[in-house]
């Protein structure tokens, strides 16, 4: 069952269908920036744009760098 599984995943990778998921939080990086201009702390902006404040803090720290 494994093999034959391999092998549908490789075919679909060979044909351009397989790209894993799509990151949702990156996207929301330049709201992230206004609201955090803005004075929100991490646990509001999470909030407002739904999405983890894991998520904002990483971002907001590789933004940094």
């Amino acid at each position: 069952m494994i093999a034959r599984q391999r092998e549908g995943i490789e075919r679909a990778k060979r044909e351009g269908k397989y790209k894993g998921r799509a990151p949702t939080a990156r996207r929301r990086l330049p709201e992230m920036r206004k609201l955090a201009g803005e004075g929100f702390v991490p646990s509001e902006i999470a909030g407002r744009l739904g999405i983890s404040r894991a998520s904002v803090y990483r971002l907001l720290a590789e933004d940094q760098v």
